[in-house]
């Protein structure tokens, strides 16, 4: 049985795994352990602890209920990093896949979970070296993380496409906003979560699950969105690594608006065809970003990403002023209107260039706030 450790309404936290580059074609390197080494040399408090692999840091925030202390954190938390960078002459960038490395070279991190990920998927793992933030918000019972979880899914277009920056994969344009995804795609486990109705319902697929010997923690789920018991919080999980902190901020505060409006409207009530076009939707956000089209499965209408993100802003405009997430808000919502997201920022920067280490350095740049 999981226990389903109640936490308080909309409070929230992110997660961000960040990529580590040297400083001479700026390709991933394995720095994970020298940089921890340093780090730790002085007591800081925060979360900062390794990942898959070894070219590969995750920094995760403490409980907040408010987007402008825990943007305050992560700016803490950046300073101690780049300091510890600097003095090892490398390099952090956001970004949701590094655009050149190759997945072949990475080394998998020694630890007892990450060898056991290895032995099990094979070169998967490897290929598991791509970068994403993880948003989580408080709910005070497992039922209403199970009815928060199936409302939000209709937004991960809207989380994939805010975030979206991995053009680039294996030193190739994809064509996609974010590449990130299909990578996850890979593992037999990813997807969704099943539409269970409640946390009794949710437990009783879990111990099946886990008497078929196919899964031993949440920790098997690569869902999209999930659960997460322990925390006492649902997790999204679609999002790319942005390529500043500014940014993963406002998509935690834009978690939390939205998250605000669904407990206030006890009447809405999840419903299962809002996956049958889960994976269309999901697709065209990966491929087209703002510019995909997103089909509601309940009143049959399509319309594109872009307009129904800036619906819905408008849409929690009270609710966001009662939250003081307006200005968060608002930063998403100029991005969406000039039409300009972090994939394309690549993109204009390889055009200018002609080079992709020449990309990788000014994102490096960006989120290291030189």
């Amino acid at each position: 049985m999981l226990e389903f450790n109640n936490s308080t309404p909309l409070t929230m936290g992110v997660e961000l795994e960040l990529q580590i580059v040297n400083r001479r074609d700026y390709n991933l390197t394995r720095g994970s352990d020298d940089l921890l080494q340093i780090i730790n040399k002085t007591e800081h408090g925060y979360d900062i602890k390794p990942e898959i692999t070894e070219s590969m840091i995750e920094i995760a925030t403490a409980v907040h209920t408010d987007h402008v202390e825990m943007l305050a954190e992560l700016t803490a938390m950046r300073t101690l990093l780049v300091t510890a960078a600097n003095k090892l002459n490398l390099g952090l960038a956001g970004g949701g896949a590094h655009p050149f490395q190759h997945w072949e070279d990475q080394r998998i991190y020694p630890t007892d979970r990450y060898r056991l990920v290895s032995e099990l998927y094979g070169y998967l793992a490897k290929q598991f070296t791509v970068y994403g933030q993880h948003i989580h918000i408080g709910c005070a019972s497992g039922d209403d993380a199970i009815r928060l979880a199936h409302l939000l899914a209709r937004h991960m277009p809207h989380f994939i496409a805010l975030s979206a920056s991995s053009p680039f994969y294996q030193g190739v344009d994809t064509s996609f906003q974010s590449s990130r995804l299909t990578s996850i795609n890979a593992f037999p486990l990813s997807g969704t979560m099943p539409f269970v109705s409640d946390w009794d319902e949710f437990n009783a697929y879990f111990i099946k699950m886990s008497h078929l010997g196919i899964v031993a923690s949440m920790k098997d789920f690569y869902w999209d969105i999930r659960p997460k018991p322990e925390y006492g919080t649902v997790e999204i999980r679609v999002c790319d690594t942005p390529l500043a902190i500014e940014t993963a901020v406002a998509l935690g505060a834009y978690a939390q608006t939205l998250s605000k409006y669904y407990f206030a409207q006890t009447e809405l009530q999840p419903t299962q065809d809002t996956y049958l076009t889960y994976s269309y939707n999901r697709f065209q956000a990966c491929r087209f970003g703002l510019n995909g089209a997103l089909i509601n499965p309940i009143t049959g209408t399509q319309s594109s990403i872009k307009d129904d993100i800036l619906q819905t802003f408008e849409l929690l405009k009270d609710v966001a002023e009662e939250l003081g997430t307006t200005d968060a808000i608002e930063l998403l919502r100029q991005r969406v209107l000039s039409g300009q997201s972090d994939a394309d920022w690549l993109r204009a920067s390889y055009e200018k260039s002609g080079s992709l280490s020449d990309a990788v350095r000014q994102q490096s740049a960006v989120w290291m706030a030189a």
